[in-house]
């Protein structure tokens, strides 16, 4: 006698259960779910929450760029007013000049920004070439009739004003490579066309003519813009990673031949220079304030190292003295708003669906991160001293009205994705439509505001006749 081996009850359960089961009716088991589907799945709900669906949508990314950027940029006045103030005093001025001076930059920023957000984007296509053109012609006459300052040839001087062509040619840039690219979408997977002429006449100009000013750190924003500008259009990955080893090799022969940049890495990574200089004593004088700072700082208009120490404070290094004055908590609300500000230009991006839009938007998003991300990597000690502004809160009337210009572009992107009746009312209209509907509405305002020849006529009252009396007997 052989004994059969038994099953559990729950083996039993399942296999009574297989057995009575069709091979039709066989339903393919769940595919377990991932951390990182949950992580999208919870951005989903937040998103739509937040701003809407289809078509309505509340607006909600219009005024998180909005808020976030008008926050960034009253942090900047307020900062420029205590960085600078010391300095100006000992240099015989009042130490509200650079403040004032940045706060009128800023309020023509922010008007400009405003005009741009009413303006449909598509009207800036027209212009493309021109802005191009003029961008480049205006770098071409700074190496001629430019200012030069701390080693790098990029300012002309207006009256009392200074202005920086190479803060417009970024702008310039996005929006010129957005045009071209768009009309070339269906040839980008060749690579000739990705490069002709994109990168060869258009990019390369600019920058040849940035780095004969000797700014390398402008140069370098500059790359990362046409990157972003490829990137977005749908260049193919293998491309970048070509184009990035070509860059590596020429940043490096940059650096080789220049002393100064020389010896900037050798300062950064601890080692001295040949002459026996030490450039890393501005980030060093950064880190010192940084850390003095503490969790709450020591009092907005206490800094200790803006006295001197730390050179251009209210410009490259304002992000030291906000360490400083306001502690850890100070420079989180900066890195919060600007991750506010990332994020929402981001949704914008990625609910174009013209290419045009699409690249205009995600190359001045990763123009205004990349150079956020690369001045606090300098203050922090992360990279070598490079002269790169922090968006919206340095000092510099150009570097500020451009980058809020640009904000105006992506304005006009989220605006149109709003609503229809919760979008803001344009301030322009441009076009032949829009023209003859002004025409009309004026000739109709005048017509009616002059008084009739006519003489007014008086009406009789007539007599009403019941209803029963008109009635014929039968």
């Amino acid at each position: 006698m052989v004994s059969t081996p038994t099953r559990t009850t729950a083996a039993r359960t399942a296999g009574g259960t297989s057995a009575t089961r069709t091979a039709g009716s066989r339903t393919p088991a769940a595919p377990a779910v991932t951390p990182a589907d949950r992580v999208r799945a919870w951005n989903r709900g937040f998103w739509s929450a937040l701003e809407g669906t289809g078509k309505s949508r509340n607006g909600s990314t219009y005024y998180l760029i909005l808020g976030s950027t008008l926050a960034l940029t009253a942090i900047g006045i307020m900062m420029v007013l205590s960085a600078s103030s010391v300095e100006a005093i000992a240099a015989g001025e009042s130490p509200y000049s650079a403040a004032l001076k940045q706060g009128g930059f800023a309020a023509i920023g922010v008007f400009a920004m405003f005009v741009l957000s009413r303006v449909n984007v598509v009207w800036l296509r027209r212009i493309a070439w021109l802005v191009m053109g003029l961008a480049i012609a205006l770098l071409g006459l700074v190496l001629l009739v430019g200012r030069s300052a701390l080693g790098n040839q990029n300012w002309i001087d207006v009256g009392p004003f200074t202005f920086q062509p190479s803060e417009a040619a970024k702008l310039a840039l996005a929006l010129w490579m957005a045009t071209v690219l768009d009309r070339k979408a269906k040839l980008l997977h060749q690579w000739r066309h990705a490069l002709i002429p994109v990168v060869v006449p258009g990019a390369l100009a600019v920058l040849g003519l940035i780095l004969a000013g000797n700014d390398l750190g402008t140069a370098m924003i500059v790359m990362i813009i046409v990157a972003a500008a490829l990137f977005f259009a749908g260049v193919r990955l293998y491309f970048f990673g070509i184009a990035g080893a070509f860059l590596a090799v020429f940043a490096t022969v940059l650096a080789i031949t220049s002393p100064n940049r020389m010896c900037r890495i050798l300062s950064w990574t601890g080692q001295s220079c040949a002459d026996g200089s030490n450039l890393n004593y501005q980030s060093t004088n950064g880190l010192y304030g940084l850390a003095s700072g503490g969790w709450f700082g020591v009092g907005l208009g206490q800094s200790r190292q803006k006295y001197s120490w730390i050179p251009e404070a209210h410009n490259d290094f304002i992000f030291a003295i906000i360490g400083e004055e306001l502690g850890l908590v100070g420079t989180l609300v900066v890195l919060v708003l600007f991750a506010i500000l990332g994020a929402a230009i981001y949704r914008v991006v990625v609910a174009q669906h013209d290419v045009f839009h699409r690249v205009l938007a995600g190359a001045i998003m990763v123009w205004l991160l990349g150079q956020a991300s690369v001045n606090m990597a300098v203050v922090t000690g992360l990279a070598p001293v490079i002269g790169v502004p922090l968006p919206f809160i340095s000092y510099g009337g150009s570097a500020l009205l451009m980058s809020l210009c640009a904000i105006g572009v992506v304005l006009s992107l989220a605006r149109a994705q709003m609503d229809p009746g919760m979008q803001p009312k344009k301030m322009l209209r441009f076009g032949p439509a829009a023209f003859a509907n002004s025409v009309r509405s004026a000739r109709a305002a005048r017509a009616a505001s002059k008084p009739s020849a006519k003489k007014p006529t008086t009406k009789i009252p007539t007599r009403k006749t019941p209803a029963s009396k008109n009635r014929t007997k039968a």
